[in-house]
């Protein structure tokens, strides 16, 4: 069985106190929730003071994004071993914000994959088109490319270490959401694609979707049979938006091997 993950991604938002209300309001609900993982990804400066709050819960902390090399003159970088240090379980790897905005580069985030491996991380790897992509029908061969870069640089099983969470790039921020069918129709691409290399990592290997979604619907994207939790964003900065979130995913019937 497949077990629902639920991953905040809080992005470069919030203060220090304001981040540390946000997740004592999360903890409290989510306790009782046992039938799904969940986790929190702050920005840098407040890992560690989020980190104190949630030791010993059932609330892992995650990184946003790390750096492809392990140490050295590499100015406002920060490594996997530092991320491990601060008690970090997850880490964030090729964001579309991260390829968008900052120009990073498949290799790139294969690098960042094998980083988070090396240093005990699990790596979220990020995939996606763009609407431009979508509309000339590439989302497929887009996401076999930032896939395939990964399989090439650290190999099939390493995949199965991971996470993949695949991420519209046009339902990141805009309110627009793919239908359940269509998140299920990516995610068993992903599936499928990962199976032509390895069927016993596929079968296992938990595929999120993130792109919008929100307390009203989490229930029916999770409920299609190879979506297995959510990569949130804004909807993670509002506990009881979240706390809805991960509920919906405790609900959510345990998804068989493919």
């Amino acid at each position: 069985m497949r077990v629902k993950l639920v991953a905040g991604n809080w992005k470069m938002n919030g203060s220090l106190a304001s981040s540390q209300a946000l997740i004592r309001a999360i903890m409290p609900p989510v306790a009782a929730l046992n039938r799904a993982r969940f986790a929190v990804c702050p920005p840098y400066p407040y890992l560690a003071a989020i980190g104190q709050v949630v030791q010993g819960s059932n609330v892992a902390l995650g990184a946003q994004d790390l750096c492809q090399f392990d140490d050295g003159a590499y100015t406002g970088a920060v490594s996997g071993a530092m991320l491990a240090d601060c008690g970090c379980r997850y880490a964030i790897v090729g964001h579309s914000e991260r390829r968008g905005v900052f120009g990073e580069s498949d290799e790139a985030a294969a690098l960042k994959y094998g980083q988070a491996l090396k240093h005990g991380l699990t790596p979220i790897l990020c995939v996606g088109e763009t609407l431009a992509e979508r509309e000339a029908n590439a989302t497929e061969s887009v996401v076999a490319r930032q896939l395939e870069a990964v399989v090439k640089r650290c190999g099939a099983a390493a995949v199965g270490q991971g996470v993949v969470a695949y991420e519209p790039v046009w339902a990141i921020g805009t309110g627009k959401t793919a239908t359940p069918q269509q998140a299920q129709d990516v995610h068993a691409f992903i599936r499928g694609r990962i199976a032509a290399a390895d069927r016993g990592v596929a079968e296992t290997l938990t595929i999120l979707y993130g792109g919008s979604v929100k307390a009203g619907n989490a229930a029916q994207l999770f409920a299609m049979p190879d979506v297995d939790g959510g990569l949130i964003g804004g909807a993670s900065l509002a506990a009881d938006e979240f706390v809805a979130i991960c509920r919906a995913a405790q609900d959510a019937k345990e998804t068989v091997k493919a």
